[in-house]
């Protein structure tokens, strides 16, 4: 008892620890051990302290004062990917998810592990650059210059990019086309439903998801206004706070919380809707986020209860929107054939949407149009395209949300749906886990794509922007160029049908 006394009042990490993780968890924990085979990192090293089991046991130790927590503690609970799988598994349903966050939360206000630019780079991301949407804007705005300008060109032929990590320059090579105009500087900030209206959803625009992922944004809201929802998109929200959350900065994600609950509250929507797994789950935990906040437990439950994936809203919520094969829904009126750079429903329905850019992009529109097929020939069948699907961690595990996706992709006329074997498991993404971690994150995409591989698909779909990056990533390494990866939401755009 003496040293157990001793232990905690002695280390101000073990002091810490005590105080925030959640003790009901800790012990409610039966060391059964359903959550090992569940876990990534148990299953590559087989080691009981790489599962949630041992981690476990290793926070209940630091808070008991068995053992102080050294670096080995904090390189185990930051060497955790945060999938959360463990918890389906869990009998006792363990709320793994919170024990860990709560323990890096504790770490990272006493660690002396991080570089001084580490510590630069944390402070400059979560504090100065995620929280405001204007300077994520920025950011967008000048990647989005690096790589049309022929900066992007000349760097890699310089040879400069040899000086940063493998891991990173790879991850360079596949970033998406980044831009400062956001989905509302594109469209606009509310959509009226097509026909009759289900309900008036408020679109999660996300930060890194609406510079970097533009078009998916663009594409939701239209799907969404097919299925019946009006569309409002808050102009005054923010960052979710998941990777806050994850990389134990929790203040800063309760005030992101705050943010977002006041935005969505005041534009009085229905539903909040989501199409980034990530940023799903933390916004379905809001109320959990906030319990301890008398003005504000109250609105975070509101929020939560609200938040749902496109793909559940589209499916259990409004009305499915019809979907053929691409080449039909093209030669029908498809995507981008109404005005070039602005949704059809948007130029139907007589949205905010802004104009397009330039002279050039509606030439390109009628270029594309010219091309398309006959209607003879769109009539003729068609063979049917094998996809296949890569969960999202947090959209299956936190959000529950698993069936929703694969029920609208099966919606696609001509369309092979193939299940993956261990589509369930974690691509090593996991938020920034494949920067910090990169030989883990590698060694577990290396036998997910023998997996995606073996299913010979034209696409690969999944619901999350981490995880497409990832297995885009993976798709570079191990494909033979014949399969593309793409976000659900866009594969069901391009071969949307209706009133557009």
């Amino acid at each position: 008892m003496a040293e157990k006394a001793a232990c905690n009042t002695s280390n101000p990490l073990a002091q810490k620890l005590k105080l925030r993780l959640d003790e009901d968890q800790l012990t409610n924990c039966m060391r059964c051990g359903f959550c090992l085979p569940a876990c990534p990192t148990f299953r590559e090293t087989g080691i009981e302290a790489e599962s949630p089991r041992g981690r476990i046991a290793l926070m209940k130790a630091v808070a008991d004062g068995v053992m102080a927590p050294d670096a080995a503690f904090e390189e185990q609970m930051n060497h955790c990917l945060g999938c959360r799988a463990c918890e389906p598994a869990c009998p006792a349903d363990v709320k793994y998810g919170q024990l860990i966050e709560q323990a890096r939360d504790a770490i990272e206000d006493h660690t002396d592990s991080h570089r001084g630019w580490v510590k630069l780079a944390r402070r400059t991301a979560f504090k100065a650059v995620f929280p405001k949407q204007n300077r994520m804007k920025l950011l967008g705005g000048a990647l989005g210059f690096y790589q049309r300008s022929g900066l992007q060109k000349i760097t890699r032929g310089s040879g400069i990019m040899k000086l940063f990590p493998n891991h990173m320059r790879e991850m360079e090579q596949i970033l998406p086309e980044s831009s400062s105009r956001g989905v509302i500087e594109r469209i606009g900030s509310r959509h009226p439903a097509v026909g009759a209206k289900v309900a008036t959803v408020g679109l999660f625009r996300g930060c890194l998801m609406d510079v970097m992922f533009t078009e998916t944004n663009v594409h939701t809201v239209e799907l969404l206004t097919q299925a019946g929802f009006e569309v409002v998109i808050p102009d005054t929200q923010n960052c979710c706070g998941a990777l806050h959350a994850h990389s134990g900065e929790a203040d800063g994600a309760r005030s992101l919380a705050r943010g977002n609950i006041r935005a969505f509250r005041e534009a009085g929507v229905d539903y909040i809707v989501s199409n980034a797994g990530g940023c799903g789950a933390i916004l379905t935990e809001y109320d959990h986020l906030l319990h301890e906040d008398a003005q504000w437990k109250d609105d975070a439950a509101w929020f939560a209860a609200r938040v749902k994936d496109v793909s559940d809203l589209l499916v259990n919520f409004g009305r499915v929107p019809k979907f053929a094969e691409r080449g039909r829904a093209l030669a029908a009126g498809g995507p981008g054939t109404a005005v070039a750079g602005m949704p059809a429903t948007a130029a139907a329905a007589g949205s905010t949407a802004a104009a397009p850019a330039d002279i050039g992009a509606e030439l390109a529109a009628i270029d594309d149009a010219s091309a398309q097929p006959s209607a003879a020939a769109a009539s003729a069948p068609a063979p049917s395209v094998r996809i296949t699907y890569q969960d999202s961690c947090h959209l299956r595990n936190v959000m529950r949300s698993s069936d929703a996706p694969r029920k609208l992709m099966r919606q696609v006329a001509g369309v092979e749906y193939v299940e993956m074997f261990e589509a369930d498991r974690c691509c090593g993404s996991a938020g920034i886990y494949n920067l910090t971690q990169p030989e883990m994150a590698n060694q577990i995409l290396d036998h997910k794509m023998v997996h995606a591989n073996a299913t010979e698909a034209r696409y690969l779909l999944t619901s999350n922007p981490g995880c497409l990056l990832q297995m885009k990533l993976g798709n570079e390494r191990h494909g033979d160029g014949s399969m593309k990866v793409m976000h659900v939401v866009d594969f069901l755009h391009e071969r949307l049908l209706g009133d557009r």
